[in-house]
């Protein structure tokens, strides 16, 4: 069974590594999106800090980078069964947080993937420890074939007009990702908090 899941997860790595080459096209294609559709399609929340416990890379949203980059760290992170080495987890929930930008999005940044814990007082050797900070986030679900509509997802974030801080944003592979049909993840995008206001 474990054999089995392992290659679920492998072929899913390698199903994002071809969709990934399509990522910025798919953003320089995106300006013909209405901005009021966007807008109605997440909800604004508050959320508590999140620590979590993963392996990282340094990356951006070129060509040349991040579809690269991001489906080697998601091959590393299964192939190296890194979800199971993590210490002290508050579930086994996977989170992708997007962090420590230099910048908007168009920036270098890290990508860290790993899982909720309920401590930071055991970090392993290779791992690294963050803090997703307590604050307004818009929740985006990407729902239906993935990875397609998750790269739809953040290529229509991208158009947002959010006011965006760049604290940490995350993608939540959940249960509805593990177990649900159509297949949903949750993606967090931290904003300032008078978005909350705006009625």
């Amino acid at each position: 069974m474990k054999n089995k899941t392992i290659f679920l997860l492998l072929a899913m790595i390698f199903v994002i590594s071809c969709f990934m080459s399509d990522f910025t096209s798919l953003y320089a294609t995106q300006n013909h999106i209405n901005q009021e559709d966007i807008m109605k399609d997440y909800t604004v929340i508050l959320k508590p800090s999140i620590n979590v416990i993963g392996i990282e890379c340094r990356t951006s949203n070129a060509p040349e980078d991040g579809p690269q980059d991001i489906p080697r760290l998601w091959g590393q992170f299964y192939g190296e069964d890194i979800i199971n080495k993590i210490p002290n987890k508050a579930s086994n929930e996977v989170i992708a947080l997007y962090c420590d930008y230099e910048g908007d999005y168009t920036q270098p940044y890290s990508l860290v993937i790993g899982c909720p814990v309920i401590s930071l007082g055991n970090i392993p050797e290779g791992m690294i420890a963050k803090t997703i900070p307590a604050g307004s986030y818009a929740v985006f679900r990407a729902i239906g074939e993935y990875p397609t509509s998750l790269i739809e997802t953040w290529g229509n974030i991208w158009q947002t007009e959010l006011k965006r801080t760049y604290t940490g944003d995350y993608e939540f592979y959940g249960e509805k990702f593990t177990s649900g049909l159509p297949k949903e993840v949750e993606v967090f995008i931290a904003i300032e908090k008078e978005i909350l206001d705006d009625d």
